[in-house]
């Protein structure tokens, strides 16, 4: 039976209890293994991660609680890829730029040289385990890791498909998609993210790893890494924002850190001398992609963000906007008298684009925008700026600076 993702807190914190006991040694053996929807040997917490349902130092925390890193370092190293992969991201926004870009055409073009990867999308491939994965995904929001490595393998070296409409279809269906995890691990496998490396899937490992359930034939046996124009310079991390200056404060939550009480306990400014009155959220996980999200990345989302804003601790009637438009935010921070308002910090991606445009918004009408930043992004972001190789070397030292 498929998992079922509940989307609060309260559920993120059973499943991360329910997991952690096999956190170490287990989960190193088993990881790779994908025997079907029901699996335990993998933690299934991204979903909540993601969103900051879990912040990645309390999942962490919890893990070697019980293990030392030595025995529970591939679990951790899971984790830090997702840091390791915004950080890189943050520094090379082009990238994403050109994705948006490329899947805008791509979509309206509809059709390829080697077909419709409309085909594709729905489980009309031919190809038995890429149909069922397809469905799967579909139907789930969520596929195991290893799977994503061979679909998007066969997507882009057997079905010859243009990968920014892979990374497409997994955005618009994934629960936890995010733009940097998902881009750039479509990169690394079409031989663009590290350039001229590429991940090839074969009949003998998919068959290995499903423990029989698979062993499609016909798959491409070399895959040619794909190229692209070089680029740009890497772009400098911004510094953190100063804390807001305004007398009367709001706090607008989004999608990208769901976790209140944790942020602004980071950030104690923001709530001395009661300075922070008001409490609303927003989100449009149709911002993923031009073809919009799945409905239920939408609903996810939507209930994720409800359950954020219940547990911010505010007073007053914190609630969820009825639209991310900016004269709909601009009329709460007129009804609650704000001259600031605060979020989380957005990495690149849909929600940094709504928010830069908000913020031209606001400023205009005299209220300030700021950005709360995590000190787990702030450490680590910095050393994200080659390979993962490198930034795998420095994870004892940013878990120590947390702590940990």
């Amino acid at each position: 039976m498929a998992r079922v993702f509940t989307p609060t807190r309260a559920a993120a914190l059973e499943a991360l209890a329910d997991f952690v006991p096999r956190a170490g040694s287990q989960y190193a053996r088993d990881r790779n293994l994908d025997a079907g929807p029901g699996r335990d040997n993998v933690s299934s917490l991204s979903p909540y991660i993601r969103h900051r349902l879990l912040t990645e130092s309390e999942v962490v925390a919890a893990v070697l609680g019980q293990h030392r890193l030595s025995s529970s370092e591939k679990f951790v190293q899971e984790v830090m890829w997702r840091t390791y992969w915004k950080g890189w991201l943050e520094q090379n926004p082009d990238v994403w730029l050109r994705y948006r870009r490329d899947v805008v055409e791509l979509a309206q073009a509809g059709q390829t040289e080697a077909g419709d990867y409309r085909d594709a999308i729905v489980g009309r491939t031919g190809i038995d385990a890429m149909d069922v994965w397809a469905q799967e995904l579909i139907e789930t929001g969520y596929l195991h890791n290893h799977t994503r490595m061979w679909f998007a393998s066969i997507w882009i070296f057997t079905l010859r498909l243009p990968w920014q409409l892979g990374a497409d279809f997994f955005y618009r269906h994934l629960l936890d998609g995010d733009a940097a995890s998902n881009t750039l691990s479509w990169r690394w496998v079409a031989g663009l993210q590290t350039a001229g490396k590429t991940y090839l899937a074969s009949q003998s490992n998919i068959s290995r790893f499903t423990e029989g359930r698979f062993s499609p034939k016909g798959l491409a046996t070399t895959a040619r890494a794909l190229v692209e124009d070089p680029l740009p310079t890497r772009s400098p991390l911004a510094p953190p924002e100063p804390s807001p200056s305004g007398s009367r404060s709001g706090l607008l939550l989004h999608e990208e850190d769901l976790d209140a009480p944790g942020l602004l306990a980071e950030h104690p400014s923001v709530t001395s001398h009661n300075r922070l009155v008001a409490v609303v959220g927003f989100a449009r996980a149709d911002d993923r992609s031009p073809l919009g999200a799945s409905d239920a990345v939408a609903e996810f989302t939507m209930s994720a963000l409800d359950d954020g804003v219940a547990r911010s601790g505010a007073s007053g009637r914190p609630h969820v906007l009825s639209d991310t438009f900016a004269s709909t935010v601009l009329e709460w921070a007129a009804s609650e008298n704000l001259n600031s308002i605060v979020m989380p910090f957005a990495p690149v991606g849909p929600v940094r684009e709504r928010i830069d445009t908000l913020r031209a918004a606001v400023a205009s009408e005299g209220v300030t925008l700021s950005t709360l930043q995590r000190r787990w992004d702030t450490l680590a972001w910095p050393h994200a700026s080659r390979g993962f190789f490198p930034f795998r070397e420095q994870i004892p030292r940013l878990l120590a600076q947390q702590g940990l």
